[in-house]
């Protein structure tokens, strides 16, 4: 426990002293001894606040004890939760104490907002504060959520408003604040429903609030950096029911709640939930670090059984024959008859698909998680063919596995091992697999001469949080922690014939041509792309997201014409299909065809307000026409989906300047410069790539683990070549 005594005594901060309704102001704080580096805000840098004006009296906010003498299941569920364990367990106050070393106390205000909001609202955050840190224990405590009065958009970074902490409040809005007896709270019930339980509470925005973050220029001294967006990746996937892009789409929205806080059943004698059925409150999810490091063995036994759970589908789909410089297909593999012998070099693709997962894989800061995908081909002998993703004998990863990760970059070209986002210029590296997409990953293997059949082929996807390298840092000691299977697949192959073992199924190889095509579009094989989706379409005619499938993949190549004709056999039949609807609306924007661009995109912001992408191009296309009110309405309502969404900032700034309206004009053009991507170190990723081609390798859309390094160095020299690129401003895409 060094890492919690460490923070303790480093993040002391002073404890406000105030009474309900005679509060200490900012201003006053900071005449005395409460330090305001980043304005009159006492909170910034993170976007919490407070309903009322001054700071939060610590000892109003009741003890998790004190719910737990009700809410019994709850609360031991929630003692190993990782919201419970949001402060004090050491993965997170080592970083934060390397924050607090290097830049101070104040800037961990950033973090505190979400990590530990009772010492953010309550001013304990500044240097020499005497404050009782027992609160400490608690991180996210139970009326961290149940306190809070409003969400205040969806920026994330703490971007809600805390009420004053009540567990009754009044038919006359009056609030009974402290510890109130539980038999008062009994004869009280419709009371203290009205201070724990709010509408939002079940919304993916609540959420938002801390599931969503960004580093701002007063953290870095640099400029506004995203962080994580997994509120985002929901809200933009069919998961929420408010998109029409997605490859695949759901019947019903499925919330953060919906996954991550279950409905079970409760333990006779608890008052914990409705109809004998209790949310879970273990907020179940990937960390597996906080039950190992305080042997919670249910949370960790759950967590793992979670992941585990239909999130992934694994798939060795394709099998390409290699002769030379030409290749021959084979797919899917066990539904083919072919030959495979030894000499022969082959080239396996593995798809993954994302189909369980209502966010990326992995979310939020990938650059400390570990998840990989792990590739081995044995023969009959045991005999390892070829291996990938495989652990050293320390128990670190093979740098070239094929990883869903990033790679934090700073000032100085160097990667940052410690999670110092505070530092980070440029992400060098980021992949993550999106909700309902699909990856495939390229392995070639050449058969040995004397390997024995049959070949077994096995593929899966493992994690671990977190990285090796950072819990050994964190707990200065050479660290093991688990590492949970997320799924696998295997397949054996005969040395000779194969025949295929199962009888071709329709709407099953359907989705396997379907997922494969998606897998090749995100790796720039668009006509390799479309090939699969017209396997797709052989297989169904009446599948006509095939169309729309084939016509994004000649939209990402730039052929417009051919994406119209596609869209077109679409809307033939059915003719207000609002995917393909809305892909006609963006090429009839890009090819300046803006009339029929607008009649294509307005139905679709009526049926789906919240579908950003329609709102940015139908803005860019009243913007083009000169039609600056209605473009300006496009965009306001896209920032109240997104705050900070970047071509909202761009193209609000000479709008509201048409409109006369010169300081919106002023404020969304500064916005823009301070979250624009800047140009200027783009050799920084450059650099890094140039000295780690291992990475660089894996940057490349596609490529293939165990291809021969001539090449590994030709894909990588295409990746690092200069080229000349002028975007196109008004995508949002």
């Amino acid at each position: 426990m060094t890492a919690f005594v460490l923070a303790a005594s480093v993040s002391l901060g002073i404890g406000a002293s105030w009474l309900l309704g005679a509060p200490q102001k900012p201003s006053e704080a900071s005449a005395t001894s409460y330090q305001l580096p980043f304005g009159a805000d006492p909170f910034l840098p993170s976007q919490a606040t407070f309903k009322l004006p001054g700071f939060l009296r610590a000892s109003d906010v009741p003890r998790a004890v004190y719910c737990g003498q009700c809410h019994k299941e709850a609360y031991r569920q929630w003692r190993e939760s990782a919201h419970a364990n949001s402060f004090r367990e050491p993965f997170y106050t080592r970083n934060v104490n390397l924050l607090i070393a290097q830049k101070g106390i104040a800037y961990s205000r950033h973090c505190e907002g979400c990590h530990n909001p009772v010492a953010l609202l309550s001013g304990s955050l500044t240097p020499n504060s005497q404050a009782d840190r027992t609160f400490d224990e608690e991180g996210i405590t139970c009326m961290t959520c149940h306190a809070i009065s409003r969400v205040k958009d969806a920026s994330g970074t703490g971007s809600y408003e805390m009420g004053v902490p009540a567990v009754l409040i009044r038919d006359d809005g009056t609030s009974i604040t402290g510890e109130v007896s539980p038999a008062e709270v009994m004869k009280n019930l419709p009371q203290h429903r009205r201070a724990m339980v709010k509408d939002f509470y079940r919304s993916a925005e609540f959420c938002s609030v801390c599931h969503k973050a960004s580093i701002p220029r007063s953290l870095n001294g640099y400029k506004w950096q995203r962080a994580f967006s997994v509120y985002d990746e929901w809200q933009q996937s069919s998961w929420s029911r408010e998109t029409v892009l997605p490859y695949y789409s759901k019947k019903v929205q499925v919330t953060c709640q919906m996954c991550h806080m279950e409905r079970e059943q409760l333990p006779k004698g608890d008052y914990g939930g409705g109809n004998g059925m209790l949310a879970s409150h273990r907020w179940l999810g990937s960390n597996t670090a906080i039950p190992t490091y305080y042997h919670y063995q249910d949370q960790m036994e759950k967590t793992a059984e979670f992941l585990r759970r239909n999130r992934l589908k694994i798939d060795i789909f394709a099998l390409h024959k290699i002769e030379g410089d030409s290749s021959h297909l084979i797919a899917p593999i066990d539904k083919s008859t072919f030959t495979l012998l030894r000499g022969e070099t082959a080239l396996f693709d593995v798809v993954i698909q994302n189909s369980g997962i209502g966010h990326g894989l992995v979310p939020e800061q990938r650059d400390f998680y570990e998840c990989w995908v792990q590739f081995t081909a044995t023969d009959s002998a045991g005999h390892t063919l070829f291996s990938s993703g495989y652990l050293n004998p320390d128990g670190s990863l093979d740098k070239e596995a094929h990883s869903y990760t990033n790679r934090l970059i700073s000032q100085a070209g160097e990667e940052l091992d410690h999670h110092e986002v505070w530092t980070t210029k440029v992400k060098a590296f980021d992949r993550t697999l999106l909700p309902g997409r699909s990856e495939a990953v390229h392995y070639e293997l050449q058969i040995p001469q004397d390997a024995t059949g049959p070949i077994t082929i096995t593929a899966s996807v493992n994690y671990r949080k977190f990285r090796k390298s950072y819990t050994d840092w964190v707990l200065n000691q050479d660290t093991q922690y688990p590492i949970v299977q997320l799924a696998t697949r295997s397949l054996q192959l005969k040395l000779g014939l194969n025949e295929a073992v199962e009888a071709p199924s329709k709407y099953e190889d359907l989705l396997r041509w379907n997922n494969y095509g998606i897998a090749l579009t995100d790796q720039q094989e668009f006509d390799q792309a479309i090939v699969a989706f017209q396997r797709a379409l052989q297989l169904d005619p009446t599948y006509l997201d095939a169309y729309t499938n084939m016509a994004v993949a000649e939209l990402m190549q730039n052929d417009y014409p051919s994406a119209q004709k596609y869209l077109a056999e679409v809307l033939d039949k059915r003719p207000n299909d609002p995917r393909a609807l809305a892909y006609r609306g963006v090429v009839y924007r890009l090819q300046y065809k803006l009339d029929k661009a607008i009649e294509s995109l307005k139905p679709l912001v009526v049926l789906y307000p919240r579908l950003r992408q329609a709102r940015a191009e139908l803005g860019y296309a009243y913007f083009l026409t000169g039609q600056y009110a209605l473009a300006r309405e496009q965009y306001e309502a896209l920032q109240q989906i997104d705050p900070d969404d970047l071509q909202a900032h761009r193209w609000l700034a000479p709008i509201y300047r048409a409109l006369g309206m010169n300081q919106l004009a002023d404020r969304e053009a500064a916005i823009y410069a301070d979250h624009v991507d800047e140009p200027g170190y783009s050799y920084l990723t450059q650099n890094y790539l140039r000295t780690h081609p291992g990475v660089a390798y894996e940057v490349s859309p596609y490529h293939i683990h165990g291809a021969p390094q001539a090449m590994r160095q030709a894909a990588i020299q295409r990746l690092l070549k200069p080229t000349a690129v002028w975007p196109d401003k008004g995508s949002t895409r």
